[in-house]
C-alpha cells in the first residue's frame, strides 16, 4: 500500500494535473467563436395588389399586352362558314337529301328507304346478317320471352319506353292499327334522346343493349354497318341521329331564349350544360364534330348578353370543341376578362373550365398561340391570388403544368423570345403565389423548380417583372418567391444545391441595382441561406465578384437621399445586407477577408456614425453584429485593427443607449477588441467599465456572460483591477 502511495506522488510529479479553471488555448478559442452571431431579420414587406392586372409596373408595360380590352360576339369567327381558299367548287351532279328531322304523326317519313340493291349483294349481306348474329349470340328467343328481357336490358342500359307501347313492336305489321297511338321517345343513360319508333326493331334493340357501352356512336355505327333490313330504314349515320334528336332542339332553344326580351341567365346557362353533356355523350367533343361551326355560331353569339356565369359557360364548350386561331386567342381573352374581378372567383370554384385553360397551357406553342398563352396564363396568375383557389389549383397539377410550360418557353425560337418572356411574368407570379400554400411546398422540392426558376432567371435577367417574381418567390414565411421557399430548411438546402445560384443572384442583383423591391429580396434569400448553410458562406464569397457587388449595393443605397418612404425602404436593403455580410463573416475562410477590407470596415463605420439606435436600432445593431463577427478575427494590420479605436468609440454611445440589443452586440465587441491595451485603456478613461459592472446586474445570461468577458480582459491591467474592485466588480 505505501509503495503505491509512492508510486502515485512520482507520477505527480513528472505529470501534474490539468487545473480545471485554467482554460487551454483551443477552449479559449472555442468560446470566442462561440460569440460569433447569425443575424435574423423580418421578411421584406409585400403589399397586396389592388388591381389585377397583366404586368403591374406601369414602366415596364410599354410595348406589352393590354390589360383591358372589349369583346363582342363579331369579334369572333365561325369555322368553316366559307371555303379556305378562293377556288371556286365545281358544281354536284346530284342533289343530296337533307336529314329531315321526323314528325310526331309519323316518325318514319323522315327516313328515306335505302335504294334497291342487286341480288348478289343482297346475298352477301344477307349472309354477313347470318354470321353476326351467330358470332355475337344474338339468337331470337319467343316473342313473349324476348319483351320481358329485352325490357330488364333496356331497365339495365338506361333505355326508358313508355308504359303503353311495346318496344318489340314490328314497324310493319303494326304500324297501321298504332298510327293513332301518340309516340314517346327512348332517352339514353348518357343524355340522348331518339324516337321510340327507331327502337321497335327487338333485333335492334337487343344489339344496342347488349354491347354495354356508354358511347352511342359506336353502338349506332354497328347498326348502321348491317342495316339493311326493312324493318329498320336507319341510313343516317350516328353523328347525324344525335344531331337532330338532341343537339338541334338545344340549339334551337338557345336561339330562342336568347332572342327573348326578357332572356334568363339561368335559363341559358342550363341549356349550354344541356349541351355540354349531350356532346359528350355522342363523343362529339373536340375538332370531331363534323358540325361544330353551327354550334360555335350559336355560342359566339350568346357573348355579348354580357353575364360572367354564362361567358364562363360558353368559353368552356368552346375549349372543349377544341377552337384554335383567332377563336381560341379571344376565348383566352374572356376568360381573362372574367378574372380580373375577385368576384368572380367563385365562379370558377363552382366550374369545370380550369381544366380546360390548364389544357391549353399544356398543348398550345408560343409560336402560334402565343398571345392566347398569355392571357390564360394571365387569368393563372389572378386566380392563384386567391387563397381558396390554391388548392384548387394545386390538385389539378398547375405547378407541373406550369413546369412543362416554363421548359418550353426557355427553348422557344428567337422570334417568339419577346412573347415568351410575357408570358414567363405571368406564370412566375402565379408559382409566388402558389408557394403560400403548405401544400406547395413538397411539390416545388419534388420538381426541383429551382433549377427552372434559375433558368428563367438566366435568360430573362433584363425583365424586371421576372426578377422580381422570382426574388419574391424565394422571399417569404410560408414557401416561391425563393424568399418565400428559403424560409424552410429543406428548401435553403435544395437551393444552395442548385448550380450556380449564387453568381446567378449576384448578377441580377448588380444589372437592377436601383430596383429595391428585387434587391431587398435577394439579399433576404441570400441571407437565409448563410444563416444555416455553412456551405453556403464560403460559396457566395466565393463568386466572382460578390464582396464587390454586395459593397457597392452597400454604399449606393447608404449614400442615396430622398422621401422618408424611400429611406425607409434604404434601411431596409441595408439591414438585410449587413445580414449577409455578417453571417458570411461565421466562415473563417471569409472573416479574415472582410477584415482586411478597407471599404467593408469604413461602410460600417459610417453607419454607426450615422444612424441613432432611436431612429434606426435593427440596422445599428446588424451594423455591431457585423463588426462583432470582424474582431474574432484580428490580424495585426488589417483594417479593422487599425481602426479599433474609432470603433471603441462608437461602441461606447451604443452601451448608453436604451436598446438592450444595441447593449448587447456592444459588450460584445468590447470582449474582443478588449484584448488591445490601447482599447482597455479608452474604455477606463471615459469610465466605460462602470456601465459594464452595472450589466452584471441584468437578468440576461449572454448580457452577464459578454459583461465578464470584457472584465476579465480589462482585469489584465493592475492599475484597472483596483478601479474594478472599487466599483463591486468582485463582490457581483
Amino acid at each position: 500500500m505505501a509503495s503505491l502511495e509512492r508510486k502515485q506522488q512520482f507520477c505527480s510529479l513528472i505529470t501534474q494535473q490539468r487545473n480545471p479553471l485554467i482554460r487551454t488555448s483551443a477552449e479559449i478559442v472555442s468560446e470566442a467563436r462561440r460569440s460569433l452571431r447569425v443575424r435574423s431579420t423580418q421578411r421584406p414587406f409585400t403589399p397586396a395588389i389592388a388591381t389585377r392586372e397583366l404586368f403591374g409596373n406601369k414602366e415596364c408595360t410599354k410595348k406589352r399586352p393590354p390589360s383591358t380590352f372589349s369583346l363582342h360576339a363579331c369579334d369572333f369567327e365561325a369555322p368553316e362558314s366559307r371555303p379556305a381558299s378562293a377556288v371556286r367548287l365545281s358544281r354536284l351532279e346530284h342533289k343530296p337529301k337533307l336529314p329531315v328531322l321526323c314528325s310526331e304523326e309519323d316518325q318514319f317519313k323522315a327516313f328515306p328507304k335505302p335504294p334497291a340493291e342487286p341480288e348478289e349483294v343482297k346475298n352477301q349481306l344477307a349472309g354477313a346478317r347470318l354470321s353476326l348474329r351467330r358470332a355475337g349470340s344474338l339468337a331470337l328467343l319467343p316473342l313473349e320471352r324476348q319483351t320481358n328481357a329485352s325490357a330488364h336490358i333496356c331497365t339495365q342500359q338506361g333505355l326508358t319506353f313508355p308504359s303503353h307501347m311495346h318496344p318489340f313492336t314490328c314497324p310493319r305489321s303494326d304500324q297501321c292499327r298504332n298510327k293513332s297511338k301518340e309516340v314517346q321517345p327512348v332517352t339514353f343513360h348518357c343524355g340522348i334522346t331518339f324516337p321510340a319508333a327507331l327502337f321497335r326493331d327487338r333485333e335492334l334493340l337487343n344489339l344496342v343493349c347488349s354491347h354495354r357501352s356508354s358511347l352511342l356512336l359506336f353502338s349506332l355505327h354497328i347498326i348502321e354497318r348491317r342495316d339493311h333490313d326493312a324493318c329498320t330504314s336507319v341510313r343516317e349515320d350516328a353523328q347525324s341521329l344525335v344531331w337532330n334528336y338532341t343537339i338541334t332542339p338545344i340549339l334551337q332553344k338557345l336561339e330562342s331564349v336568347s332572342a327573348g326580351s326578357e332572356a334568363s341567365v339561368d335559363r341559358l346557362c342550363d341549356l349550354c350544360d344541356r349541351l355540354h353533356s349531350a356532346l359528350e355523350g355522342a363523343d362529339m367533343l373536340g375538332r370531331s364534330c363534323k358540325r361544330r361551326s353551327a354550334i360555335l355560331r350559336t355560342l359566339f353569339r350568346l357573348i355579348d348578353a354580357d353575364s360572367a356565369r354564362l361567358s364562363l359557360r360558353i368559353a368552356e364548350l368552346c375549349l372543349a370543341l377544341a377552337v384554335s386561331g383567332n377563336n381560341l386567342l379571344n376565348i383566352c381573352k374572356l376568360v381573362f376578362q372574367i378574372s380580373r374581378s375577385e368576384s368572380n372567383d367563385v365562379l370558377f370554384q363552382r366550374n369545370s373550365i380550369i381544366e380546360s385553360f390548364l389544357a391549353v397551357l399544356t398543348n398550345e406553342d408560343v409560336s402560334t398561340s402565343g398571345e392566347a398563352l398569355l392571357y390564360c396564363a394571365g387569368a393563372l396568375k389572378f386566380l392563384s391570388g386567391n387563397s381558396s383557389m390554391v388548392k384548387l389549383l394545386l390538385d389539378n397539377g398547375c405547378i407541373a403544368v406550369s413546369q412543362k410550360l416554363i421548359r418550353r418557353l426557355c427553348t422557344a425560337e428567337k422570334d417568339s423570345f419577346t412573347m415568351a418572356g410575357h408570358i414567363l411574368v405571368q406564370l412566375t407570379a402565379a408559382l409566388r403565389n402558389l408557394a403560400d400554400h403548405p401544400d406547395a411546398r413538397p411539390v416545388f422540392i419534388s420538381f426541383d423548380i429551382f433549377s427552372d426558376l434559375c433558368l428563367v432567371l438566366r435568360l430573362h435577367s433584363q425583365d424586371q417583372n421576372i426578377c422580381t417574381n422570382i426574388s419574391r418567390s424565394c422571399c417569404s414565411s410560408s414557401p416561391v418567391s425563393l424568399s418565400k421557399l428559403s424560409s424552410y430548411s429543406e428548401c435553403r438546402h435544395a437551393l444552395a444545391n442548385t448550380p450556380d445560384c449564387f453568381p446567378l443572384f449576384l448578377e441580377v442583383m448588380s444589372k437592377h441595382r436601383q430596383r429595391q423591391d428585387l434587391i431587398v429580396r435577394f439579399l433576404f434569400t441570400l441571407g437565409n441561406l448563410t444563416a444555416s448553410v455553412e456551405a453556403s458562406r464560403q460559396q457566395l464569397f466565393e463568386c466572382t465578384g460578390c464582396a464587390g457587388v454586395l459593397l457597392q449595393l452597400y454604399d449606393r443605397y447608404q449614400r442615396r437621399g430622398g422621401a422618408a418612404a424611400r429611406a425607409a425602404e434604404d434601411e431596409d436593403v441595408l439591414v438585410k445586407l449587413l445580414r449577409v455580410l455578417a453571417n458570411m463573416c461565421i466562415h473563417p475562410a471569409v472573416g479574415p477577408a472582410l477584415a482586411a477590407s478597407e471599404a467593408c470596415v469604413e461602410l460600417l463605420l459610417e453607419t454607426l456614425a450615422l444612424r441613432s439606435v432611436r431612429e434606426s436600432e435593427e440596422l445599428v445593431v446588424n451594423a455591431a453584429a457585423t463588426i462583432n463577427n470582424l474582431s474574432f478575427y484580428q490580424a495585426e494590420g488589417s483594417a479593422l485593427d487599425r481602426s479599433r479605436l474609432a470603433v471603441a468609440k462608437l461602441m461606447m454611445q451604443l452601451l448608453l443607449s436604451a436598446s438592450m440589443d444595441a447593449v448587447l452586440e456592444a459588450t460584445r465587441v468590447f470582449g474582443n477588441l478588449s484584448q488591445s491595451k490601447d482599447v482597455r485603456s479608452v474604455i477606463m478613461q471615459h469610465k466605460a467599465h462602470r456601465f459594464v459592472v452595472a450589466l452584471l446586474d441584468s437578468e440576461s445570461t449572454e448580457m452577464c456572460y459578454s459583461a465578464c468577458g470584457v472584465l476579465t480582459n480589462l482585469s489584465l491591467d493592475s492599475a484597472a483591477r483596483v478601479r474594478l474592485s472599487r466599483e463591486g466588480a468582485v463582490a457581483k
